[in-house]
C-alpha cells in the first residue's frame, strides 16, 4: 500500500510539472507577438511604385504580423498637386493597402497634406484642404490602441510654417490629448510611439560632421515637451520615418528610436546608391524586450521593353 501511495504521488507531481510549463508556455505566448512598420512608401502610378508596394505587401503577408503601422508620407504627393491627383494617389494607396492581411495602422506625413504648397485663391477652402484629406479617407491624425499589454501612440508631427509650408512639431490639440491618454495607462506598461518626423535622430551628424544641427523641417521640434510627458512611464520604443535613413539610438538601456528606412528606397529610384535599400522594419516582441530587422524585401522593377 505505501509503495502504491508513492507512485500515486509521484504521478500528481510529475502531471502537476507538465500543466505548470504548459501554463507558464501559454503566458509567454500571450505577451509575444510581432508587427511590420513601413514608412516613407511615397505611391504613385509612376516609377514602378505600385509594383514595389505591392511587393512589399507580399513579403509583410509572408510574415504574418500581428498588424502594420505606417510611418507617413503614404503618397507622393498631395502638398503641391490638384486635387484630382491627390485623390487618385489616395485611392491607390487605399486600394494597395486593402490587401495586407492583418490591421493597418496610418500616421500622417507631410506628403498627404493636401494643399499647403499650392497658392491659388480659394485653396484653403477646400473642404479636404491640409489634413482633412487624411482625416477624411484614412481616419483620425492622433490616437491609441493597446495590443497583448503594450500600449501604441500614434502622433501627428507635422506643422504648418508662416511661409505655408510644413515644419515638425507637436501641437498644443496633441499634447493636453496625451496628457489624458497617459492617465489611463498604468506606468508600467510599455509603450511605443509612431510619428512621421523624429524625435531625436544622428542623420545630419553623420552627413555633416559632429556640429552639425537639425532642421526645424527634419525632426520634431518640442520633441523635448512630448517626452517629458512620458519621463515617469514606460516608453520603450520610438518608430520614425521621413529621412530614409536607418538607425537605431538606443538610450539608457531602455528606450529604441528606430528610424525606419523607407519602403520606396531612394524615392523609387532604384538606385544602387540608395541606403538603405528599399524595406521595412519587422519588430519583434517578447514581453517588454524587443528585437528588430530590417527587411530589404529583394525588389528590383521590371525591366523596360
Amino acid at each position: 500500500m505505501k509503495r502504491t501511495l508513492l507512485l500515486l504521488g509521484i504521478s500528481l507531481l510529475i502531471i502537476t510539472g507538465c500543466k505548470q510549463n504548459s501554463s507558464t508556455t501559454e503566458v509567454q505566448q500571450e505577451n509575444e507577438f510581432s508587427f511590420a512598420f513601413l514608412t516613407d512608401i511615397h505611391l504613385q502610378p509612376e516609377l514602378s511604385a505600385e509594383a514595389g508596394f505591392q511587393w512589399a505587401i507580399n513579403e509583410v503577408n509572408k510574415r504574418n504580423p500581428d498588424f502594420v503601422l505606417t510611418g507617413g508620407d503614404l503618397v507622393m504627393d498631395a502638398l503641391n498637386q490638384s486635387y484630382g491627383r491627390a485623390d487618385s494617389l489616395y485611392n491607390l494607396y487605399i486600394k494597395l493597402s486593402g490587401k495586407f492581411k492583418m490591421p493597418v495602422y496610418n500616421a500622417v506625413g507631410n506628403h498627404e497634406v493636401y494643399g499647403w504648397h499650392r497658392n491659388e485663391e480659394g485653396i484653403e477652402e477646400h473642404p479636404e484642404f491640409g489634413k482633412k484629406m487624411f482625416e477624411k479617407r484614412l481616419g483620425d491624425r492622433f490616437y491609441s490602441f493597446d495590443h497583448k499589454g503594450w500600449h501604441f501612440i500614434v502622433l501627428d508631427a507635422i506643422s504648418r510654417n508662416e511661409e505655408g509650408g510644413y515644419t515638425g512639431s507637436i501641437d498644443e490639440e496633441q499634447i493636453l490629448w496625451l496628457a489624458k491618454d497617459l492617465q489611463k495607462v498604468d506606468k508600467a506598461t510599455p509603450i511605443a510611439i509612431s510619428t512621421h518626423m523624429p524625435f531625436i535622430t544622428s542623420a545630419a551628424q553623420i552627413s555633416r560632421g559632429s556640429m552639425a544641427a537639425n532642421s526645424r523641417g527634419m525632426v520634431i521640434d518640442n520633441s523635448q515637451d512630448v517626452l517629458e510627458l512620458l519621463s515617469e512611464h514606460n516608453l520603450r520604443l520610438v518608430l520614425q520615418g521621413h529621412l530614409h535613413f536607418l538607425e537605431d539610438i538606443y538610450i539608457q538601456n531602455q528606450v529604441h528610436f528606430i528610424t525606419g528606412g523607407a519602403v520606396s528606397g531612394k524615392w523609387w529610384s532604384n538606385s544602387p546608391e540608395s541606403k538603405p535599400e528599399e524595406g521595412f522594419v519587422m519588430i519583434h516582441v517578447q514581453g517588454e524586450n524587443l528585437e528588430w530587422e530590417y527587411v530589404d524585401y529583394g525588389w528590383t522593377p521590371p525591366k523596360e521593353n
